[in-house]
């Protein structure tokens, strides 16, 4: 940034061109925010082209946004970007395309200079010259990217995203999720980096030499994926949540046929339902397969229904999640005998509970402070951003 921006701090370059886009109608997050002042750091901003498609990759999520963030960083910096666009040089001679009404008025009004000669309230830049002849007809040699749809709403609640935007979890979460965390097992084949010494592998490859072992055969554990088991609070307290917490355990039971349950005052189990069909289909097909959905809650009497039932093994050694908010009817107590049951038999449990982003929350329900002591990790998973440290947690074994 020496060149172009002498001095100046990355941070404010960001928030001061983030606040103008927001104001001019543009919607971007606190990550796009914060990805564009990174990109400043690694990335030589010397010219204006560099300059551009930094803040255009990192901040520009919707195509429709395009015209007003050239227009915004056009009166900002000095020099329009479709200039710098080769798509828009591609693109035949005519009328401007439209655009919501009044939007060139407020962007020429956010990106107008404060006094002569200057661009942002931070910086002031030098009067603008001309490109250089060969410059619009200079080729990038990287293709156009831009964000993920999923990355323009990657802060906003579940609650406020659409059934399309949840749609879209299904595919990600299940190329997220290719990655499965594995354990040892008893089985052990041949391996060269073995430590130890395998008898019958040895005994039998010894028939060549007259059943004398002249080469020793080195034996290693075979890796095998690690169980998961999923359970899912779909209490009222929990309706805004549940939609999205079932993309990510129909991702986990098609990937790694994870064990999946529902629970709200009775467990159901929703392995079945939700490992066969499309996304749209198995979820309807769940939901409606809860006969107690977004009544009252029995965290305690479901996880003692789930170690008691005959599916009860398969959380021995398991990666066990749950998710809730830890409003329970049942005792704290109930709920401490439950968990500590739970913790006994599983590899690691984790905790989501999407209340835990909220400011100032602490874990004082009789329910969640109960359980609290036998989680391993405890996340908060009310965000896609959020959700994606869950996947991380999960892949990483916990």
């Amino acid at each position: 940034m020496t060149a172009l921006l002498p001095g100046v701090d990355r941070a404010a370059v960001a928030g001061a061109l983030t606040v103008r886009l927001r104001a001019a109608g543009m919607a971007v997050g606190v990550n796009g925010a914060a990805a564009f002042a990174r990109s400043l750091a690694v990335t030589d901003v010397g010219e204006r082209r560099a300059l551009y498609w930094a803040a255009r990759v990192t901040l520009v999520h919707r195509p429709e946004d395009l015209a007003t963030f050239d227009a915004v960083f056009a009166g900002v910096f000095g020099a329009g970007g479709l200039r710098l666009d080769p798509a828009a040089r591609r693109r035949s001679p005519g009328p401007a395309p439209r655009r919501p009404e009044d939007a060139y008025a407020r962007v020429e009004a956010l990106a107008a200079p404060e006094e002569a000669g200057a661009g942002l309230p931070w910086a002031t830049l030098p009067a603008v010259v001309g490109l250089a002849a060969d410059d619009r007809d200079t080729e990038l040699a990287v293709p156009e990217r831009l964000p993920s749809r999923l990355e323009a709403v990657a802060d906003a609640p579940f609650e406020s995203l659409d059934p399309g935007q949840l749609a879209l979890l299904d595919g990600w979460l299940a190329d997220a999720l290719r990655r499965w965390p594995t354990r040892r097992s008893r089985r052990t084949a041949p391996s060269r980096h073995g430590r130890r010494v395998g008898l019958r592998p040895t005994v039998a490859r010894a028939r060549r030499t007259g059943f004398e072992p002249v080469e020793l055969v080195r034996t290693r554990p075979v890796p095998r994926p690690r169980r998961i088991v999923l359970l899912c609070d779909v209490s009222r307290s929990m309706q805004p949540y549940a939609a999205a917490y079932l993309h990510l355990m129909r991702a986990a039971a098609v990937v790694a046929r994870a064990e999946v349950f529902a629970f709200a005052t009775a467990l159901t189990r929703l392995t079945p339902v939700l490992a066969h069909g499309p996304a749209e289909t198995a979820v309807e097909q769940a939901t409606a397969e809860v006969a107690d959905r977004f009544g009252g809650t029995r965290i305690a009497g479901s996880l003692r229904a789930l170690l008691t039932s005959r599916h009860g093994e398969l959380c021995r050694g398991a990666l066990v999640l749950i998710a809730s908010d830890g409003w329970d009817s049942d005792p704290p107590e109930a709920m401490q005998a439950a968990m500590a049951r739970l913790r006994r038999r599983a590899h690691r449990v984790l905790w989501l509970n999407p209340r835990l982003a909220a400011p100032g929350y602490q874990p004082l329900v009789g329910g969640m402070a109960a359980a609290l002591p036998f989680c391993d990790r405890v996340l908060p998973a009310d965000t896609i951003g959020a959700l994606g440290d869950v996947v991380a947690a999960i892949v990483g074994g916990g």
